[in-house]
């Protein structure tokens, strides 16, 4: 079984998934982060202009959002949100006029000057659908199965979706997770979608133009929506506020995952119960100790994530084959929680301890699947390479945990190591000599970081009073505390 906490402040929502005691998800979502994408407004036509074939929409925002044609539903348009090229398109002059109200959804905020852009074909996202209320086609991720596996998901979900005859229709998409859901979950997110579509049609007839008819979920609603599962015991929440909120949502659209939510009222902050901070702090480090006293080092690339195991201090009690095979399934167990907990993404290297024997590799390779198969992320595990190397790719469902929080060091730009005051002094002469050929200057001055001041008077004073009289010019140094060792200027003059 495990648990969800969530932490609510007025700047930040924090969501941990607990098993065991062990933390094995995070999700945070910043108020100020959270754009306009996937919110639904009730807007009025501002401006149509027949040249660009678009129009501007005023949905109450500080300025008037963007459609274009090919965003906007043609009559008898059928399986997706942009006109095929069969579709005859209907000029927009014909189809809008200045002061009509339109429902319309945002997919691209606003940047800069520009204002938001929008669409009227609407689409609601569920756990494992999409909801497109102005279409009749049953559509199914490309990622899914074989062609006949697709086939068989399409009539399943024709049965569940009916018709408009018997109060059933509307258009729906399968996203890669609902290729193993059963009918009943593929039944409860069309029947969410489907009163999430009846409320939106609801306020568009009784709120005025301008006004927010659907705003995407927050990540306090989405957990009822997507990590409630019957493996949850509990969903506790510290703030009464919230609490009452997200009790009267979960009632309305999904009344057995609020029957599991808690308000906690104790004294310690929430996320000490199982010392989450401090488990956010470990997960942004390289390195992750194993209780053996083996360890594992994470390197994150823009390519792929590599991951490293070693023995570390672990000696074992039998021989050096065994120690090999503890540390390593320990590790196993410890990558696919790290996985989730850092949501790394994309390609996976694992470089396991070698092994001589094939039944420990298979052995290690069990243990992993077993453990990833508590992943709500799709993971596909490949076997191990002719260099001993485990492959593994994990779906990309948001940042990662690192770029969420991090930044690029703002000393090595992310590189992860600095030039040595050596370095920069060797770098400091050549400038001088390029400078010096160029300009004629009476003298140089250079401005640096004390390390490397101190080393151009000390260990490589000779190199620069060489460099002063091969140029003929008079070489000063000033020393800036604040400067990097790589930041560096040269003054003329």
């Amino acid at each position: 079984m495990e648990d969800i906490l969530i932490n609510w402040s007025p700047q930040e929502t924090r969501v941990a998934v607990v098993e065991n005691g062990a933390v094995q998800e995070l999700h945070i979502e910043r108020a100020l982060e959270r754009g306009l994408v996937g919110n639904v407004y009730l807007g009025k036509v501002a401006r149509v202009l027949p040249g660009m074939q678009s129009a501007f929409i005023d949905i109450g925002l500080e300025r008037a959002a963007f459609l274009h044609v090919a965003d906007l539903h043609q009559p008898g348009q059928n399986g997706g949100a942009h006109v095929g090229a069969a579709t005859p398109v209907v000029p927009i002059e014909k189809r809008l006029f200045e002061g009509q109200a339109l429902t319309v959804q945002v997919i691209k905020d606003p940047i800069g000057t520009k204002g938001a852009r929008l669409s009227s074909q609407i689409s609601l996202a569920g756990r494992m659908l999409v909801h497109l209320p102005g279409d009749e086609h049953i559509g199914i991720s490309q990622k899914i199965g074989s062609p006949e596996a697709r086939e068989l998901l399409r009539e399943r979900m024709q049965q569940l979706v009916g018709t408009r005859e018997n109060g059933g229709g509307g258009g729906f998409i399968l996203r890669t997770n609902a290729e193993e859901a059963s009918d009943e979950e593929l039944a409860a997110d069309i029947a969410y979608l489907r009163k999430t579509w009846a409320t939106i049609r609801e306020r568009a007839q009784s709120l005025p133009a301008g006004s927010l008819l659907h705003e995407d979920l927050n990540l306090a609603q989405r957990v009822l929506r997507d990590l409630v599962g019957d493996r949850t015991g509990t969903i506790r929440i510290d703030s009464r506020l919230q609490f009452e909120a997200l009790q009267r949502f979960g009632q309305q659209y999904m009344a057995g995952s609020a029957a599991k939510l808690a308000h906690y009222e104790g004294e310690r902050p929430i996320f000490d119960l199982h010392n989450i901070d401090a488990e956010i702090d470990r997960a942004l480090d390289r390195r992750v100790d194993l209780k053996s006293g083996g360890y594992l080092v994470f390197d994150q690339t823009e390519a792929m994530t590599t991951i490293d195991v070693n023995t570390g201090a672990f000696v074992g009690a039998r021989n050096f084959d065994d120690t090999i095979f503890k540390t390593n399934l320990e590790a196993a167990g410890a990558i696919a929680r790290q996985l989730r907990l850092r949501n790394l993404g994309g390609i996976v290297i694992v470089d396991f301890i070698d092994m001589a024997r094939e039944e420990h590799r298979q052995a290690v390779l069990a243990e992993l699947r077993k453990y990833l198969a508590r992943d709500r992320v799709k993971t596909a595990v490949g076997g191990f390479t002719p260099l001993g190397l485990l492959e593994l790719t994990r779906k990309r469902t948001r940042e990662s945990l690192s770029r969420m929080l991090c930044e690029p060091c703002p000393t090595c730009q992310g590189r992860g190591q600095v030039k040595t005051a050596r370095s920069v002094c060797y770098d400091i002469l050549r400038e001088i000599l390029r400078e010096a050929r160029q300009f004629s200057a009476k003298e140089f001055r250079i401005v640096a970081a004390a390390e490397v001041v101190e080393m151009l008077l000390d260990e490589e004073s000779q190199h620069l009073a060489g460099l002063s009289d091969f140029i003929g010019r008079p070489i000063s140094l000033t020393a800036e505390p604040g400067n990097r060792t790589e930041s560096y200027d040269i003054v003329l003059i």
